[in-house]
């Protein structure tokens, strides 16, 4: 009997797990200007346009909030350095909100170039590319139909779980991206909050947490280097002598662990991102 159509599932499984893959690595290089053609990017500065106007207000807001809530007596008033202080922050603020997104494109490219570095360093990710073994395909082949039924549901569990292991790891990174455009977006409003010392937390707290989401990626990378390295570290060991139903379910098993360990990892970016900077 023709099983063709069960390593065929199976191929096209890791097949789409190898281009996801590969589309990961290739992400990880662009930049929020260049992905998808530039056309969110251009939303995304017409939106920032937009919260600069707010911007603008909250700057006199926090400013006012600043003075007025620092303020022992009238008499600070009449202190120059006192004035001074509150006048460096008001400046500080109106240049965030000014050229804020500038700078935070500065941070991604300083982010980024550090990812690039060590991607071109490393070079790609072939070690994590998953191929089915010639021995499980004869195998396969050689089974009769009442001997295959079992490799149905098998192969067919063991397909769709890849297939969403492989699409969850890739919207992990689109979900990067969708991020960083939402801290570009609304950084007006938060980094107005520099105009007052009171309010300043929340610039400072908006600023640590955008490098932490540009430094997933460096994270994310390191992720795919390190399981590179580990799943061409060995090959899968397969029992020949054993049914054919139990060497692929060990090899699919095998497959299936190295694969939850590289998800796992790219899923937990940001909360290692945290952990690894402070942020």
């Amino acid at each position: 009997m023709d099983n063709s159509w069960i390593t065929d599932n199976l191929q096209h499984a890791f097949t789409t797990w190898n281009n996801k893959l590969e589309e990961l690595w290739s992400l990880l290089s662009q930049s929020p200007q260049t992905f998808k053609g530039g056309t969110i990017w251009n939303t995304i500065v017409t939106l920032h346009g937009g919260m600069q106007a707010i911007g603008y207000g909250l700057l006199v807001l926090f400013f006012a909030i600043g003075i007025f809530k620092s303020a022992a007596s009238f008499r600070d008033f009449q202190r120059p350095e006192y004035m001074l202080r509150h006048l460096i922050h008001f400046v500080l603020a109106k240049m965030g909100i000014t050229y804020g997104l500038d700078f935070l494109t500065q941070i991604f490219s300083v982010c980024n170039g550090m990812i690039a570095s060590a991607a071109g360093s490393m070079g790609g990710v072939s070690g994590a590319s998953v191929t089915m073994p010639t021995e499980i395909i004869t195998a396969i082949g050689e089974l009769g139909f009442l001997e295959s039924i079992p490799l149905w549901i098998v192969t067919l569990l063991g397909s769709l779980l890849i297939t969403v292991l492989a699409f969850v790891m890739i919207l992990t990174v689109y979900g990067r991206f969708f991020k960083i455009y939402m801290y570009a977006a609304f950084s007006p409003v938060a980094l107005a909050s520099f105009a007052g010392e009171s309010t300043s937390f929340i610039g400072k707290s908006f600023l640590k947490s955008y490098v932490g989401v540009c430094m997933e990626g460096a994270i994310i990378m390191l992720a795919c280097v390190i399981f590179s390295a580990f799943a061409s570290s060995g090959s899968v060991v397969i029992d020949t002598e054993a049914a054919v139903v139990v060497q692929v379910w060990s090899y699919l098993g095998e497959v299936l662990f190295n694969m939850l360990i590289l998800v796992g990892l790219v899923k937990a970016s940001d909360r290692i991102a945290k952990e690894l900077f402070g942020v």
